[in-house]
Order: structure tokens, then C-alpha cells, then sequence
């Protein structure tokens, strides 16, 4: 179901013990990147390669397959582009055509750049810019899957029925060329107008198609709006909370459906490295259909967690209140190698299936070793050593890497939180009780505008309600923000 976009507006500078806001976020965001390690440059000898390489082209033969009108659709401004997509008929069913950056043809096994990105292993985001997995000469230039410039790429051939599953897959080098640098919003508006081509009116039909396959198989989505942090043209830092358009949705069925093809490949092919994602312990399940009783939710008979949670609305406190408490059904993910033996657990609760990450390999290290493999079991050839001694190694590698990126992220958010009410204690906010822990008294409490998420005190928190609550404390050094209920909210919580 569509879900809301909430945009904060921007606000007029605010002056805090004399320094602007701006003034104290970028102190902050550059004190927890020394903090967390995160470099702050490429070493000379990864530059120097990256540059020898473009200067020399990518390894490897391929097909031409630059006939082939690819789009690619990706959030306004991005220049590190991994997918692009086409999509025809193929007699009742489809034909997905999805090419995805060849990074191994750029990045030589044990070479200055593959050593960095080991060491990386995925691109940071933070509000003031990125820190990439590989040089912006190959990331953003080269290697991307830019409009109208050649460059190599996986080409993943997914044949579908007409129930939008797999036929027939296949992988293979190809050189491509990108017609169009679509973005989110103009796809979802050439979509809704009726403007769109045939790739983007397919990509809706496939992608429906798709998540109704995701229902029949009992995947769980958290429609989960996520706080983005911006920063206008004036300065003014703005948190606000951004939901996803269908057309987001869709275009990540084709990424989910190739992960998913890709998992199979390894799996009939005894070598590989899976994302897994154990069920959802039945006491979780237990707790939430009692909090969906609490907050009023229905659950009806038979109805799975994933049938439930689909039709939540994060707007509606309630709603929001209980997509909290789902997370709690997705804990224990990790990334499984083998290697002629088949892991004992090989799928992916929220997805229902086995699956594999390999359409990010710009932006994320076990991509790449995951697009080799497929790209040799497709063809029938032995699987390069390289990636073969890199297997045992790799799930280590992701898992830090994965909460390295977690604790970035969380602190931008959590930093941004602190900048925005700083100054502001003693002052009342309206928002809504999503979390409450009675054994400590206290919860988390999500706000209206500013979207602020943040620690509230008190007992007899109401779960799922509308509430008025006062800043605590907002420290920026620390990263953190307390709240508490507003004295006629407290009272009533007391009485």
C-alpha cells in the first residue's frame, strides 16, 4: 500500500551558545567519523591504480549487447550506478535483461584497490557526503552504469511465466549502454501519467507480480518510512521521514529476483556465499500478535506476521507502535560460504527463500565475489580461484562492515536529533509512544515534526497513543536526547 512522505519544511537558522546548528553537525559528523575509522581518502597507491586502470579499459571479452535500451532508476543526483534494467514480452510471459556493474574487470584480485575495499567493504553514507567502497574514478566514472557510456557489465538474462516466476536464468559479460538516468520520482510520474515506456510499464506488471509471489511464499517487508537527514541549499539541516514509492518497490522485486536466481545457481552448484536470515522465533511471533490485541490491530485467523504487518500504515501511531515491535521478527541475519558442502540453513526468512547479494558490487564487497561465481557455474567453467580463497573469509568481512555502516548511520541520525533540539529543552513536542519497556520506565517516543525518535522516562507509558512530551536533554557531544511526558500527560499516565 502507498505510504506517506512526510518533508520537514527548512526552519530559520538557530543560534546555539553562539554557533549555528550547520556549525555544530559538521563538528560532530567529522568528530564520529575519527571516531569510528571511517578513512578519510584513498592512499596514493589505490588512486595510482585506479587511474592506471581506466587509462588501460576493462579486462575480460564480451558481448555486445549495447542495442539493448537499458534505463537505470536510482535516487536524484546518484552517480554510482549498479543496475540497469530493461524488460520485454517473451510470449506470455517476460524477459528481464538486468546488467550489473562488472567490477572484476576493473579491480584485479590482491591489487592495491581490492585490498582497500577488503578493507571497507561497503560505501558509507553519512548527511555530508559518502565514503565509497572503490575511487570515484571507477564508482562514479568508469565502471558506472551511466547514460550513454559504454561499460562492462553482468548481464542477467531472467526468463519468467506469466505468473512473473523464473524459467530460465543465465549470466554472462556483456558491454552495455544505459539510454536513460531515470530517478524515483520521475519514473513513479511517467508511470502514473501514462508516459512511461515499455520497460517502466513492465516494470510495474513484473514487479506486482512479483510482490504477489513475496505474499504466496510469507515474506515479511517492514513498511517502515526512514528518517533522511538534508541539508538545503541555505544550510538549514532538516530531519524528516521518507517513504518509498511503489515504483522503489518494484524495481526492488528485480533486484530481490536476482539475488534470489543467484542464490539457486551457487546452491545447484555446491559453491558460494547465501545471506540468510533465520525464521522468527515463535515468542516473538507469540508477543506480537499480543501487542497487535493491545493496540487494537486486527489479526485475523490464519493470517501469517508478514499478512499483518503488509497492511500497516507507519502514519497511524498504532500501526507505527507494532511495526516497532516487528523488528524483533527479523534478528540473526549473517552471510553463509561453502564450498562443495551445503550450509545446514540456506534461506532468508523476510524473503522466503534462499537468496545472495550481488546487484551492488559499486557498493558493497560480496557482490562482486557472488557475480563471479554465478557468472562461472552459468557457464559451465571452474570458479576462480580468487573468489574460491576469498569464500571463508568473506562472511566475517560483511558482518563487520554491515555494523560498522549501522553504527554510522545511527550516529548521523542521532547527532542530526540532538543539533535540531539543542537549545529547546523545557519545550513541548506532539508525537507517539512506538516502544515502551515497563520493566525500566521508560520507552521511545517518535515526533511529529522534527522527526525526532528518542528515549522517553516515565511510567505507564501509552503504547500506540498520541502524546505531548518535553525535551529532557539534547546533547550534542553526546548524541543523545531524553524526552518525558508533558505535565498534564504525566498526570493523566499517573492517575
Amino acid at each position: 500500500m502507498p505510504r506517506r512522505h512526510v518533508k520537514l519544511h527548512a526552519r530559520p537558522p538557530q543560534e546555539v551558545q553562539g554557533e549555528a546548528v550547520d556549525v555544530l553537525v559538521r563538528r560532530g559528523l567529522d568528530d564520529l567519523r575519527r571516531e569510528l575509522d571511517v578513512p578519510p581518502s584513498f592512499p596514493p597507491d589505490v588512486l595510482a591504480e585506479a587511474a592506471d586502470v581506466v587509462r588501460r579499459g576493462p579486462s575480460g571479452s564480451r558481448v555486445d549487447a549495447t542495442d539493448v535500451p537499458f534505463v537505470t532508476i536510482d535516487p536524484e543526483g546518484s552517480k554510482d550506478l549498479d543496475q540497469a534494467v530493461h524488460i520485454g514480452r517473451l510470449g506470455d510471459g517476460f524477459r528481464v535483461q538486468y546488467a550489473i556493474a562488472d567490477v572484476a574487470a576493473w579491480v584485479q584480485a590482491g591489487g592495491a584497490i581490492d585490498d582497500e575495499a577488503r578493507r571497507r567493504v561497503e560505501t558509507l553514507y553519512a548527511p555530508d557526503g559518502r565514503t565509497p567502497l572503490h575511487p570515484p574514478s571507477l564508482s562514479e566514472g568508469a565502471a558506472s552504469l551511466l547514460p550513454d557510456q559504454v561499460a562492462p557489465a553482468l548481464l542477467w538474462t531472467i526468463d519468467l511465466d506469466a505468473a512473473g516466476a523464473p524459467v530460465q536464468v543465465g549470466v554472462h559479460r556483456a558491454s552495455v549502454r544505459s539510454r536513460s538516468q531515470l530517478t524515483y520520482t520521475g519514473a513513479q510520474a511517467a508511470i502514473d501519467d501514462g508516459s512511461a515506456g515499455e520497460t517502466l510499464q513492465l516494470l510495474r506488471e513484473v514487479g506486482l507480480l512479483r510482490q504477489a509471489a513475496e505474499r504466496a511464499r510469507g515474506g515479511i517487508t517492514l513498511p517502515t518510512p526512514e528518517q533522511v537527514v538534508e541539508q538545503g541549499a541555505d544550510g538549514v539541516w532538516t530531519l524528516g521521514s521518507r517513504a518509498t514509492l511503489p515504483v522503489e518497490e518494484w524495481n526492488a522485486q528485480i533486484s530481490l529476483l536476482t539475488g534470489m536466481c543467484a542464490a539457486r545457481l551457487m546452491l545447484d552448484g555446491k559453491v558460494g556465499i547465501l545471506r540468510t536470515l533465520p525464521d522468527a522465533d515463535p515468542r516473538d511471533v507469540q508477543r506480537l500478535r499480543l501487542s497487535a490485541h493491545a493496540l487494537g490491530v486486527p489479526w485475523p485467523d490464519g493470517a501469517t506476521p508478514g499478512d499483518v504487518i503488509r497492511d500497516l500504515d507507519a502514519a497511524n501511531p498504532r500501526h507505527a507502535a507494532l511495526l516497532t515491535d516487528a523488528t524483533s521478527l527479523l534478528r540473526g541475519a549473517a552471510y553463509v560460504a561453502f564450498d562443495g558442502e551445503l550450509p545446514a540453513f540456506t534461506m532468508h526468512a523476510a524473503i522466503a527463500a534462499p537468496y545472495a547479494h550481488t546487484t551492488a558490487p559499486l557498493r558493497r564487497l560480496v557482490d562482486r565475489f557472488v557475480g563471479e561465481t554465478c557468472l562461472a557455474l552459468s557457464a559451465g567453467t571452474p570458479v576462480p580461484d580468487w573468489v574460491r580463497d576469498a569464500l571463508p573469509e568473506l562472511p566475517g568481512l560483511m558482518s563487520a562492515g554491515d555494523k560498522h555502516a549501522a553504527e554510522l548511520e545511527r550516529g548521523c541520525l542521532d547527532l542530526v536529533e540532538a543539533a535540531l533540539l539543542t537549545g529547546r529543552e523545557g519545550q513541548v513536542f506532539e508525537g507517539a509512544i512506538v516502544d515502551v519497556r515497563a520493566d525500566r520506565d521508560e520507552g521511545v517516543v517518535q515526533l511529529r515534526d522534527p522527526a525526532v525518535r528518542g528515549r522517553i522516562e516515565g511510567a505507564g507509558l501509552p503504547l500506540g497513543e498520541d502524546v505531548r512530551v518535553r525535551v529532557v536533554e539534547a546533547s550534542v557531544p553526546q548524541r543523545t536526547v531524553r524526552f518525558a511526558l508533558a505535565d498534564d500527560q504525566a498526570d493523566s499516565a499517573s492517575a
